[in-house]
């Protein structure tokens, strides 16, 4: 009895003293916990819409080491790196007994090492607290910091820190950083001699890094690939054949993309990891492969600036901000899609669409191109010569300045800035002036980003797109009214469509206008099909003059070369809307056949005050507006001359309201035949009867 008595003492004094030493050990582990939040500094990435890196940044130490975990990297470069490193990794608690056991009987035996026992987890500890000594007292640390770190981290979690920050040279860290920079791929999908060379650079990652010692390299790689347990994961005769794989001989360049939007992403939100922005990978790299190509034709001190957008969404998917970022010589650090600048002959299209809309022109009506004099503003035209009598249509098409004046005259400088707020644009007037009749060729300020919201109207049936910034804007369709009717919107287009393209220029389908300000200072061209919108502009980032630098010989060749460079297929142009048609001019009404004001600016045929002229629909008209499908659409009605306020009748019935306007919207009861009548404030009435079909 006194024997069991003394056993059933020293148990419970062993185990007060196994327990005691635990709480010791537990006390400890608390009190000096590992440094994990240091592995959490990694490098700020600048991701496209779709997830795809566009550029990283250093960390504050200077290294590339990019976020990875083990969703990010091909599966059977994880089997190999778990069968030559670690092949115990997921049955031991952070130090392997067996490998450590069998380490230190061949030191023993040798005297030297002859094979290590470090497991994943003791190199990951290794990694987020380094030591320059390799002594015993490390060694021990770096044992007791595994076991803290398995106690903490689930066996994936461990594995994401070692494909974060494992070394492969220079300053290179981790799995993606290192075959973005050897193989120029992420590395969800390597070949089996990609990640034997992943799996061998950690281990003396200087010595054997490819770009300074390829033999190395291959002879590290062929000790991975001829390791038993590496040959089992991969599968038979996959490693000779890895064998037989070159070795890339350089160090690739990682993501670069989207410099200035990384940039203010980065100014943004500086503590965020991760910055998604709404451009497309493949979109911007056509976009920067053309500006690259386009500086060594430009000239020096030269910029460019681009901006793509799908007009349906608003997402801003391409955008370049200078010709060459880290070029000091054309200041490229200057994101010139934020600055304003005259926009030259952009904006006439916007004229027209008013004129259009307003019932004052159709296509073929005759305007003059003369020199004219409004109150002392005498605009000339860009090769100071005049065409003479020349159709809307042609007028537009070769950007004449005089006409171009004369519709805006017509249609009212604050109209057209008021338009342009319905997209949430405001160009910048000169100090201390209201907007004049000098807005139409240029003389207000507007940034790229703005012009190219203008033209997503033109772009999706007269709706505009509110862009965002890129990064943490939200882009949209607008709500609100549209900044200009279907008709117009159909019209203009109808015309910038038949512009000639540049000289070799891709025919590509889309509607385009240029423009060049005063003094050659800034060109321009702005393109869009029916989803997406491309503006370019080109000049002197300090505003000076470029003799020679024009939108239609310098900008329109790169807006071409863009759009067949962004990788997107050209989507036809919307489809003529309820209404829509070019008459020609023998077909016009005698007041739309030639464009002239009298001093109360309203239009004559005569040298009288012209009673009002219903212009559409035009008599007889068949106008399909959905009458056979049950889902009618309203008449957009338009008229000439007569005196404010008007009164519509439909069928004899009066419109809800007068108006002062010259087109009104009327939405039929059903289909058939409707006799529409206008009268004036004078009494004069106009009628017309149409098929609603």
């Amino acid at each position: 009895m006194r024997l069991w008595h003394k056993l059933a003492i020293g148990s419970a004094a062993g185990i007060l003293l196994a327990g005691g030493a635990l709480l010791v050990l537990d006390a400890a582990d608390r009190a000096f916990p590992p440094p994990l939040d240091k592995a959490a500094v990694v490098s700020p990435e600048v991701l496209d819409a779709d997830g795809q890196l566009l550029r990283a940044f250093a960390t504050p130490e200077g290294r590339w080491r990019l976020k990875t975990v083990v969703a990010d990297v091909d599966p059977q470069f994880l089997r190999m790196l778990v069968a030559y490193e670690d092949q115990r990794f997921y049955d031991h608690c952070g130090i392997d007994i067996w490998a450590l056991g069998r380490a230190s009987l061949q030191f023993v035996r040798n005297g030297h090492i002859v094979s290590g026992a470090s497991t994943l987890s003791m190199q990951v500890a290794r990694l987020i607290e380094p030591r320059a000594e390799r002594s015993f007292s490390a060694k021990l640390l770096q044992l007791a910091r595994a076991v803290q770190i398995e106690r903490r981290l689930s066996k994936e979690e461990i594995l994401d820190l070692y494909l974060t920050h494992a070394p492969y040279g220079g300053n290179l860290e981790g799995v993606r950083a290192a075959s973005l920079a050897y193989f120029g791929k992420e590395p969800r999908r390597l070949t089996v001699a990609e990640a034997a060379l992943l799996v061998a650079l950690p281990q003396l990652p200087e010595r054997r890094r490819p770009d300074r010692n390829l033999k190395a390299a291959q002879e590290a790689r062929k000790r991975v690939l001829d390791r038993v347990a590496v040959a089992e994961a991969i599968g038979d005769g996959e490693a000779e054949r890895a064998e037989t794989v070159a070795i890339p001989p350089r160090r690739l360049q990682l993501p670069a993309l989207a410099a200035h939007i990384g940039e203010a992403a980065l100014r943004k939100e500086p503590l965020v990891l991760k910055h998604q922005t709404t451009l497309k990978k493949q979109v911007q790299q056509g976009l920067e492969s053309v500006a690259r190509a386009a500086t060594t034709k430009l000239g020096p001190k030269l910029s460019l600036a681009m901006v793509m957008a799908d007009a349906q969404t608003g997402a801003i998917v391409g955008e370049v901000g200078s010709a060459d970022y880290f070029d000091a010589s054309r200041s490229g650090w200057i994101d010139m899609t934020r600055v304003n600048r005259s926009p030259g002959s952009t904006l006439k299209p916007f004229i027209y669409g008013l004129a259009f809309e307003q019932g004052l022109v159709s296509q073929e009506t005759i305007i003059e191109d003369r020199p004219a004099d409004f109150f002392g503003y005498r605009p000339r035209n860009f090769d100071m010569s005049y065409q003479g009598d020349v159709t809307v249509r042609e007028a537009l098409q070769l950007s004449l300045n005089v006409p171009a004046v004369k519709l805006l005259d017509a249609v009212g400088p604050s109209r057209l800035l008021v338009r342009f707020r319905r997209a949430e644009v405001r160009p910048a007037l000169p100090p201390n002036e209201t907007p004049g009749l000098a807005i139409g060729l240029g003389g207000v300020g507007i940034t790229l980003k703005d012009l190219v919201q203008l033209y997503t109207a033109l772009a999706n049936r007269g709706q505009p797109a509110r862009l965002g910034d890129g990064v943490t804007g939200t882009p949209g369709k607008l709500d609100g009214e549209p900044l200009l009717e279907p008709v117009a919107v159909w019209n203009v287009a109808d015309i910038l469509s038949g512009v000639i393209p540049p000289a070799s220029a891709p025919q590509r389908g889309i509607a385009y206008k240029t423009g060049t300000s005063y003094g050659y200072r800034d060109a321009w061209s702005v393109g869009y099909d029916g989803r997406y919108v491309l503006g370019v502009w080109v000049g002197r980032p300090d505003n000076s003059a470029v003799p020679g630098l024009t939108g239609y010989g310098t900008a329109a060749p790169i807006l071409f070369e863009a759009f067949a460079k962004s990788g997107i297929a050209t989507t036809p142009l919307p489809r003529p809307p309820a209404g829509a048609v070019r008459i020609a001019q023998s077909e016009l009404p005698i007041s739309q056949r030639r464009f002239a004001l009298n001093a109360s600016g309203l239009l004559v045929a005569s040298g009288r005050e012209p009673a009002p002229l219903i212009v559409y629909p035009p008599e007889g008209a068949h106008i399909d507006l959905g009458a056979k499908a049950g889902d009618l659409s309203p008449l957009l009605l338009k008229l000439q001359g007569g005196r404010a306020p008007f009164r519509w009748l439909a069928n004899g019935k009066p419109l809800p309201d007068l108006s002062r306007r010259r087109t009104q919207q009327w939405l039929p009861d059903g289909g058939g035949y409707s006799k529409l009548t206008v009268i004036d404030s004078a009494g004069r009435a106009a009628s017309v009867g149409v098929f609603i079909d």
